[in-house]
Formats: C-alpha cells, structure tokens, sequence
C-alpha cells in the first residue's frame, strides 16, 4: 500500500497577480523584441548575470542545446530565499506542489504534472546525472544533499523517457552540484534555531590545488516539529574528491544520511477540529540509513564527449507501529552504470549533436516484517539514441528513441517475469523572433511498478502489474530572456494502465493497480521579472484536469490533483540588506478514495513566508517565517466513507527561525 499527501485549506479566491504579471511581463519583452530587431542595445538587468548553461542531454551542455523552457533556479536564488534544502528550493522557487511529508524529514513528495498518490513516481531526480529517485515508493531524499554545494536546480516538464527512463512522463528534476575550482578555497558555517525545537547547524569546506580538489559537508539538525510524535533529527554527511584539466574530469562522492522521526498518524475531522496537532499514534516511529557511493567520469576528444557514472546505494528502513502492533526492516540494495557518447558537428549554419547511451540497473530489498518476510529483484537494460539539429541559429529539432528490457522477480511473490517498454519523442523550436521561441513536443514515457508495488495487489498469485505508457503532447512559447521572460506551456498525457494506488479496489480493502485510460491536461505559465535594480518578482501557475478517460468512473476527476495551484516570490536586495517574501495557494481537489467524485473537495488554502537578512561583513544574519498567518489547513485526505472525512494529515502551523552564517 502507498500511502500519499495532498493540500488543502480554507476558502480563497483565485489570484489576479498571474494575470497582472503576465501583462507586465509581455508589454516589458515586446519592448526588448522591437529593440532587437532595430538594432538597438535593450537595457537588461540581468546582463551582468553570468549565463546558465543548462543540461538538456545528460553532458555539460553546450549553449546552443538549451532544454527548452526549463526552470533553473541558481545557488544565488536559494541562498537569498534563505532555503536549507533543495525540495524546499523545488517547491518554493520552482513552483513545484508538493505534499506534506508523512514523517518528520521535510522530503515533500512532489507533483509535476497532477499525478497524485504517485507524483513523485512520475518524475526523475537526479544528482549530477546520477538518478537519486527511489526504486521503492519512497520520496528522493533531497533533504541528504548539502544546500550549500549546489550551483543550481534545473526543472524540464514534460516527458523525458528517452533520456532518463522509467518514470519520467512529468518530468525530470537535475540539480548540479558546483564545480571543481583550481587553486581555490572557501566554506560555509550556519547555524539556526527556531520554533518548535529547531536546533541544526551545517558547514561545507572547500579546497581546489592544481588538478585536484576536494570537498566535505556536514549537516546536523532535530526538530519537535508541529504536531505530537512528530518530531526528528536528521544527519548528513557527504565528501567528494576529484581530479581535473580543461578536458576531462574524474571523481568520487560518498554521501550517508541518516533520520530518525516520529510518525503521528492521520486524524478524523472530529480530531482535526478538535486539535489539529494531536497524534493519533503517539508511539509509532521511523528511521532510516541511506548511504551511497559513485564514481564519475567526464573526457573529451576532439567532437567526441565520453561521460559514465556508476553509482551503488545501500538503505535501510526501519518502521516500528506500537499501534498495529506490528514492526518491519527493508533492507535495500541499488546499483546503477550509465555509460553515454556525445559527437558534436558545428558547420556555421548548422550544428548537430549526437547520443548514444546505455542505463544499466539492479535493486534488490528483502522485507523483515512482524507480518512476514518478502523479497524482491529488478535488472533492467536500456539502450537510447538521440540526434538534436540547429539550424541558422533559430530553429532546432530533435529525436530520440529508447528500448528498455527489465526483469521483475520474488521468490515470496511467486513472479519471474520479462519484459520490455519503449519510449520515443520529437521535439521542434523556432525562434521568429530574437526574444520570442516557440516550442512543440510529442512522444511516448513510461513506468514501471515498483516492486513495493508488485508486493500488493489485487492480481492473481504469480502475476504483476503492467508498465503505464502515455502518450504525451505540448506546446509552448517563451517570450523574453534572462531577468525578463514569460513561458506559456499546454500539455496533454494520455496514459494508458496508470499505476495508481486504488482504494475502492480488492473489495474496498485497496490495491495497486493498473487505471482505466486516465488524461492529464493543463496549462503552465512561468514568469520572471526584475522591476528595478534591487527588486524582482517571480510566479508559476498551473491548472490541471485529470481525469478517467473510459471505465466506470469515465469523466471522473483523479484524487488529489488541485485544479489549479499559484507560487509567487517578491526579492529585494539593497546594500547589506535584503528580504524575500513568498506567497502560494492551493485550490480545492478530490479526498484520496473519492474515484466516483461523491464527496465535497478538500478546501483550498493560501499560507505566506518572508525572510530578512543582514549582511555584515563575512556574516550574514536571517530571520524567517512560514505560515505567517497561522493559517490551519490540511494537505492530504485518504476516505470520506459516508460523509466521514478522516485519514486527514494537518499541515505545520506558524514557525519561525533565526539563522547565522559565517563564509570564510
């Protein structure tokens, strides 16, 4: 069974901001355009900026290939929003939902594009090209890598089979960790305390010689957190060393985490409205060893670029529920070699890339539970091939393809089964105009179930859920550039046998299954604005309608999808001074087991944060504040049986905290 998050709140109505943004936004890059095309310099803030080259085909991407209409949140952004994690920094300045986690480490299950129970399946994240997305249904455990050694986070919508393989129809989220400096050194000591017990302290260092650097981070934080039995303490560590010329780059990183948490269990409406910060398991508790090690290569010749990674993980769960009476440890075992070519041919009025890869994978668990053991395998195989074309400087098109060949087993499950998916894509843009491109996006992803999946469901003894397949369609246009930019996007995923967690399925008891035809549509829209020399505003948008496309439920919306959902971040800087103000708000969605739509929604709900910070020197001193409002509002509702709302999670109320920071 997977259990899943989803906001909601108190009433509200639907921001005007997007509209007025936008309008701002597009008068401020039609000005630039009609600069451009005459010949005349346009003035832009950002110019001073240095560019961001992002990294579209798994390679340090050379400018030219820029994944279209991607999000890119810099290491200047985190550290002026005063984020202390890169799932903060996703769902904050990405404008990525996220859902209240279940236990106490702030690893938000995120949703792209509206999936759900299973968002967080149906996007990859990745760690310097290396996939951190968990092969059991757990979240990316973001929270393990050091805020302050990442350059920036690169967000692309849409799917991203091809590439990035199984679990990649919402997207894919890559965050990049900074790169080796010759003959350099710095570091970073912070420390915070706040509300609710928040003790924690991190510190990075730093140190780059002529051919060889090394760096090591430390993270330590514990916190009471809001609600009863929800307390945790977090640790991390992580260290890599590697070696360095202008055409190649070697080396190895080692990170370990660890957490320990409380975990508070869902409440009644009546419980909720009695005390939304009760427990409703006030013994029950998780932990986790998550530790990992992965070596990486970069080497070019000439037009030929070889990169590699391979990477091994070892994770221990543990869970102990006093309140069933039952306790469980999975121990798990992942290991994963990517192997790619790239050949780059640059003819003036047109330029080519090129590339070939393999993904090589393996992940075992063996489940020691109170209620019995279980065991599971998966090894997969995949082959990719893409071919990306520029020309005259403005036009570009791209295809790819991907053949994956998997095996799923358990001895305790009684399956042995083989199989293989497939996954294409073609990609066009064209850039009329010198600051307006538009784009289009056609192809097929997939997903595979999981073997947590597989563990539980509805299927006859011996036999496994099918792969979801969509079949994915967008278009979009960006307008404007760096400080100044409006993107429209407009997607449509059809998916055929979505792995879903169905809880009017095995006669109401719940299972994983295979959906009817589902449809997942929308629309995005992202703009970023400098008003003047020391203010900027950002603000996603997105509305999405899931829903069944045939079955019983046909018309019928998916559970826990809002409709629509709204970020929005003001930014000053001035000076030793600077602040940063965020606002989001949710709209109403479906409770968790409404499949036939017979319940009232979820309400919707809106919370604000802000940060203060004052530069002093090589010090920097912060205060920041969430939930200003203390607004009480939960984000996530399994069953309204009867009219009976429980399986509530609350989210945390008001919190504030004090941070000091010290860059040597």
């Amino acid at each position: 069974m997977h259990n899943v998050i989803s906001p909601a709140s108190h009433g509200g109505q639907r921001p005007l901001f997007a509209l007025s943004l936008g309008s701002t936004l597009i008068l401020s890059a039609l000005a630039q355009t009609s600069l451009a095309a005459s010949g005349t310099p346009a003035t832009d803030p950002a110019a001073a900026l240095a560019p961001v080259v992002v990294s579209a085909s798994r390679f340090p991407n050379d400018p030219t290939f820029p994944p279209v209409a991607a999000t890119v949140i810099t290491a200047e952004q985190i550290r002026e929003a005063g984020i202390d994690n890169a799932n903060e920094a996703i769902r904050k300045l990405g404008g990525v939902y996220g859902r209240q986690s279940l236990a106490g480490p702030r690893d938000f299950p995120l949703d792209l594009r509206g999936f759900g129970t299973n968002g967080d399946q149906n996007m990859v994240v990745l760690l310097d090209g290396v996939r951190i997305s968990e092969n059991e249904l757990s979240t990316p455990l973001l929270s393990s890598i050091p805020i302050e050694n990442i350059e920036r986070i690169e967000i692309v919508r849409g799917g991203s089979s091809v590439l990035y393989g199984s679990g990649a129809t919402g997207g894919t989220i890559q965050i990049i960790t900074r790169r080796p400096q010759a003959n350099s050194g710095h570091g970073t000591v912070v420390g915070e305390v706040g509300s609710q017990g928040l003790r924690g302290g991190r510190a990075l260092v730093s140190r780059g010689w002529d051919n060889f650097s090394i760096d090591a981070s430390y993270a330590k934080s514990r916190s009471d957190n809001w609600r009863d039995n929800a307390q945790s303490s977090q640790e991390n560590l992580s260290s890599t060393v590697q070696w360095f010329a202008s055409d190649w780059r070697f080396g190895l990183r080692a990170t370990l985490s660890r957490a320990d948490f409380g975990l508070p269990g869902s409440l009644t409406q009546a419980q909720y409205e009695a005390n939304a910060r009760q427990t409703s398991k006030p013994l029950d508790r998780g932990s986790y060893d998550n530790d990992s090690v992965t070596a990486f290569l970069e080497r070019r010749f000439g037009a030929f670029d070889v990169a590699a990674e391979l990477a091994h993980r070892e994770k221990i769960s543990r869970s102990s529920y006093v309140s069933s009476a039952s306790s469980a440890q999975v121990n798990i075992r992942g290991t994963q070699f990517s192997p790619r070519l790239r050949h780059v041919i640059d003819q003036g009025a047109w330029k080519n890339e090129a590339i070939a890869g393999i993904d090589l994978s393996e992940w075992t668990a063996y489940n020691n539970a109170s209620y019995g053991n279980s065991d599971a395998a998966q090894r997969s195989k995949a082959l990719y091939l893409r071919d990306e074309i520029e020309f005259a400087r403005n036009a570009r098109l791209a295809a790819g393809v991907r053949r994956e060949v998997f095996n799923q087993q358990s001895d305790s499950g009684l399956y042995d089964r083989n199989s293989a998916v497939n996954a294409w894509d073609l990609q066009a843009s064209y850039a009329p105009l010198p600051l307006l491109r538009a784009f289009a996006k056609t192809g097929q992803s997939y997903r595979l179930a999981t073997p947590d999946e597989n563990g539980y469901t509805a299927l006859p003894t011996g036999a496994v859920l099918k792969p979801q397949v969509s079949h994915d369609l967008e278009l979009g246009a960006t307008l404007g550039k760096t400080g100044q930019q409006l993107t429209l996007r407009w997607f449509r995923h059809r998916l055929r046998d979505e792995l879903y967690y169905d809880p009017t399925a095995n006669g109401g008891f719940g299972a994983n299954s295979n959906l009817a035809p589902t449809r997942h549509q929308g629309v995005e829209v992202e703009g970023r604005l400098q008003l003047t020399e020391t203010l900027g505003v950002n603000a996603t948008y997105q509305h999405i309608d899931a829903r069944f496309e045939e079955g019983a439920n046909s018309g019928k919306q998916l559970a826990l999808v809002p409709a629509n959902t709204f970020t929005t971040r003001l930014n000053w800087k001035s000076g030793q001074h600077s602040a940063d103000v965020g606002a989001r708000w949710v709209d109403r969605q479906r409770m968790g087991n409404d499949f036939a739509n017979t319940c009232a929604k979820m309400p919707s709900f809106t919370t604000f944060d802000a940060r203060y910070a004052l530069r002093v020197s090589a010090w920097e001193f912060a205060l920041t504040g969430t939930n200003l409002a203390d607004r009480k509002y939960y984000s996530q509702a399994y069953d309204c049986s009867g009219g009976s709302v429980s399986g509530i999670y609350p989210e945390d109320g008001r919190a504030v905290k004090f941070t000091a920071r010290y860059d040597f």
